[in-house]
């Protein structure tokens, strides 16, 4: 399983939005680059940067992230505010290794299925659930869509993966999330990304349990130190994690 180490930008700071709240960010006082490169010196594979403001129609990070992709080391998967062909591609060509879209998919499904199949392995699927429906726009907006069947709209789409993202993790069991990702991850042959699920080791091998899920965003619980990058990266590689029991 991979871990995609995360840093989420707010007007140039690594943040954590609870619930999505961009009014009322918790801000980490590190140097977003400095960061990047640690997550590569500690091992990972790829690294993930949402940018909020790119979200809210802001260009204000764009030099910072060019900063991230050109630095890193590893490649970077972005995400934020991408509900155009022209930004996406920009961002591919600047150098981004995947384009995470959520809204756009919702509102223009036959570009996004056109876009996936034009740049192979380079964009990503984003499906954030609440009370079983996919929202959009920042978590703003519910759709129509039953995960599921958002799911089968785009069956045989070449997306480099598919992010789940559980909005409502925090006020449920984890194992009532870990359901709605394994069930998304058995309903597709795209490599599912959990976000938002892993706060200790524990979730880490409760995820390589479930057997479908192929990857982790992982980015609060490196910031609050809940979680040692080093020590997720060998339980994800581990085929001898230590098993967390299920609650």
């Amino acid at each position: 399983m991979i871990l995609y180490p995360t840093m989420e930008l707010l007007n140039g700071h690594c943040v954590s939005l609870p619930r999505g709240r961009v009014e009322e960010p918790s801000i980490w006082h590190v140097d977003p680059v400095a960061k990047a490169q640690e997550f590569a010196h500690a091992g990972a594979e790829w690294m993930h940067v949402t940018d909020f403001d790119a979200m809210q129609g802001s260009n204000v990070n764009r030099e910072l992230i060019l900063e991230i992709i050109r630095g890193a080391g590893i490649p970077v998967q972005l995400g934020g505010g991408f509900r155009s062909r022209d930004r996406i591609e920009e961002w591919i060509d600047l150098g981004a290794g995947r384009i995470v879209v959520s809204t756009l998919a919702a509102q223009n499904p036959y570009l996004v299925k056109e876009l996936a199949t034009r740049h192979p392995d380079q964009i990503v699927l984003s499906i954030d659930v609440w009370k079983g429906h996919v929202m959009t726009h920042m978590w703003k907006m519910q759709s129509s869509h039953t995960p599921e069947a958002f799911i089968d709209a785009f069956r045989d789409t070449p997306f480099a993966a598919i992010i789940v993202t559980d909005i409502g993790f925090d006020i449920r069991e984890s194992d009532a999330s870990l359901g709605l990702v394994s069930a998304i991850a058995e309903r597709t042959r795209t490599p599912v990304i959990a976000s938002g699920i892993v706060r200790t080791i524990d979730d880490i091998a409760r995820l390589k349990l479930l057997g479908e899920v192929s990857g982790a965003i992982v980015g609060r619980a490196l910031f609050n130190r809940t979680i040692d990058l080093r020590e997720a990266l060998a339980a994800a590689r581990s085929d001898t994690a230590h098993v967390a029991a299920f609650l």
